[in-house]
């Protein structure tokens, strides 16, 4: 068990910024600045660190100095004893494992305090997949939505971007930060193949089909009736103008998803799980598929296969005369 460290704060203190938190935001922006991560993994990153950095000041810790194996244990058993999942857990000690190995590199810590510290044991992941017909179904609601007319211009633009939007996520399989990030430039309608800058700053360049390409077309035709002088070049925009916030979209497709019966699926991660299982379901090679999707290792690609055959072990327990 964890020892115990006392507190040495009251409810009614208020410190400045440690030290250790200091750290964190140095810590923070050679993410950004060298690493290129998103904005989002930095935010993920941040939320465990800052967490552990509360913690510590609490009890008086508040220097980098103060980090090791004791503290660490101490942050990590009061983690588990609030409940977190274990995915939680894991992220929580990942971040603590980058933010000491960055601190050694840095010379900021003469050795790596988390170099013990271990995560609980994953399970395997399966995503679920909403069946190729559901999707279909819900795209075309989608499309009679946006091609119907609207009581008003404002509405017939946000029916057309949010089918687009929909629609070009499981064309491609792209990861939702990728697609707000678009630019119009970034899309070339005559060959319909888009550009996409992914982790680590990489671009890869996506194929899309038809069905898509008429979303687009007509998003693109209505697009002016939102833009203003904050869009720029983005493609999908807010009701304001500027570039379509993640977490708009992000709901947009779960208020879609939720139209669909018999699933849990609920975000962007599910139609670019299923557009990779479908792909394979339907012939595609793993090393396409892990081009599409933006994998730099094919073992990463590897999971959707297991999806594949466990449904193809389902169909094949309901179907065959001697399963």
């Amino acid at each position: 068990m964890a020892p115990h460290i006392p507190s040495h704060r009251t409810d009614h203190d208020v410190d400045p910024p440690s030290a250790l938190a200091q750290e964190i935001t140095m810590f923070a922006r050679h993410l950004r600045h060298e690493k290129a991560r998103s904005e989002h993994t930095v935010r993920s990153y941040l939320t465990d660190l800052e967490e552990l950095s509360e913690w510590m000041t609490e009890r008086g810790l508040g220097g980098i100095e103060d980090l090791n194996r004791e503290s660490l244990r101490g942050w990590l058993a009061q983690r588990h004893q609030r409940g977190l999942g274990r995915s939680s857990v894991s992220r929580g000690i990942a971040s603590v494992h980058t933010f000491c190995r960055w601190a050694v590199d840095s010379g900021r810590l003469d050795h790596d305090p988390a170099i013990a510290l271990k995560g609980p044991k994953k399970g395997r992941y399966l995503p679920e997949v909403v069946s190729s017909a559901a999707l279909s179904d819900m795209l075309e609601g989608l499309a009679a939505a946006a091609q119907q007319p609207a009581e008003d211009d404002r509405a017939a633009a946000l029916a057309a971007r949010n089918w687009a939007l929909i629609e070009l996520l499981y064309a491609t399989g792209a990861r939702i930060s990728e697609v707000v990030n678009l630019d119009l430039q970034d899309i070339d309608q005559t060959v319909q193949v888009l550009t996409v800058t992914g982790k680590g700053n990489k671009e890869r360049r996506v194929p899309f089909g038809d069905r898509a390409a008429q979303a687009m077309a007509l998003w693109r035709r209505r697009r002016d009736v939102l833009a203003s002088d904050k869009s720029g070049g983005a493609v999908f925009l807010g009701t304001r103008g500027g570039r379509i916030d993640a977490r708009v979209a992000r709901r947009t497709v779960a208020d879609a998803l939720r139209t669909v019966p018999d699933t849990h699926a609920s975000g962007p991660h599910s139609l670019r799980h299923s557009a990779a299982t479908h792909l394979l379901d339907g012939g595609a090679d793993l090393r396409s598929v892990q081009q599409l999707l933006g994998h730099s290792s094919v073992a990463t690609t590897q999971i959707y296969t297991h999806v594949s055959v466990e449904r193809l072990r389902n169909a094949y327990a309901q179907a065959h005369p001697r399963a």
